[in-house]
């Protein structure tokens, strides 16, 4: 598995795909919720992936209602429409990467890792396993976690969880400390996934505050990467970060980058979406996806 999972892209490209002249320059297949918000789901991926050159294609997984305080409803769309979806855009579009955000439910991570195992599994993927919003509202059923470890982190090539995801993925909580993270991370890779990237925005001092240092850990099978960064504070919480960071990577995977680099570039990007985030409505904070091509309007 970890042959393909690290298959450059000229290996690639023949399984899936008329891309007529497109192919190897970045097309990701994001399969993932919707935010009518626009600051995470696949709004923000589209975003990332189109402000880093990529070509962003999608299949939708379920609509939600939110806004940056709260989710409101969610509604899910027939599995065969989601399928439909996927089917489509591969074997008409193709994808150098594959992208997974909100899942939702068991059928849908069923359906989802069924598709992939019989029709992508020569498709570098990035899975972010979304269990909960940035305001607390929870976006995969309690019931589908085990499947989620079982049928979908065997397929991915990295995976980003945040603190609070990597704890339900572990069972068991994780200190806030540099080598119980990189425990973790190595302990999380060993579920199956080619690489973990453990994202370190939720780290907290012993008396409950944010640290002052953000630091992301890379496992990989031959070593380990950490990554500090300061923390860039914002209203609320930053919304959309897992998901504007897994596509990132996405992109790229997609465009021919190791996963070091992919990881480094994303990083750098999430960065600077986060410096430049304009303060969109009154709760938790979404990024500024364009700050690298947007011009300055007076």
């Amino acid at each position: 598995m970890a042959d393909l999972k690290q298959a450059p892209v000229s290996r690639r490209l023949s399984a899936k795909g008329t891309a007529h002249g497109g192919e190897g320059l970045g097309r990701v297949l994001i399969i993932a919720g919707s935010d009518s918000g626009g600051g995470a789901g696949i709004q923000a991926d589209i975003k990332a992936v189109t402000a880093l050159a990529g070509y962003a294609a999608t299949a939708v997984t379920a609509l939600t209602a939110q806004d940056t305080k709260r989710v409101a409803a969610i509604h899910a769309p027939p599995p065969d429409f989601l399928r439909l979806q996927m089917a489509m855009v591969l074997d008409d579009i193709g994808a150098d990467a594959i992208k997974l955000g909100m899942l939702h439910d068991a059928a849908t991570v069923e359906l989802v890792a069924d598709f992939l195992s019989e029709q992508a599994r020569d498709i570098p993927t990035v899975a972010d396993p979304v269990l909960i919003s940035a305001g607390g509202d929870r976006l995969l059923a309690h019931n589908a976690e085990q499947l989620l470890i079982k049928r979908i982190l065997p397929l991915a090539t990295v995976l980003t969880p945040n603190l609070p995801e990597a704890e339900t993925l572990l069972g068991r909580p994780i200190v806030h400390e540099e080598a119980a993270l990189r425990e973790a991370a190595s302990t999380l890779r060993q579920l199956g996934s080619y690489a973990v990237l453990l994202k370190g925005g939720h780290l907290r001092k012993s008396d409950g505050s944010p640290t002052h240092q953000v630091l992301d850990v890379l496992a990989l099978p031959e070593r380990t990467e950490c990554y500090r960064t300061s923390r860039i504070e914002v209203r609320g919480e930053p919304h959309g970060t897992g998901c504007t960071l897994a596509s990132a990577v996405a992109c790229g995977l997609a465009r021919g980058l190791s996963v070091v680099e992919a990881v480094e570039a994303a990083r750098a990007y999430l960065l600077g979406a986060l410096r430049t985030a304009q303060g969109f409505g009154s709760g938790n904070t979404p990024l500024k996806h364009s700050w690298r091509v947007a011009p300055e309007y007076p």
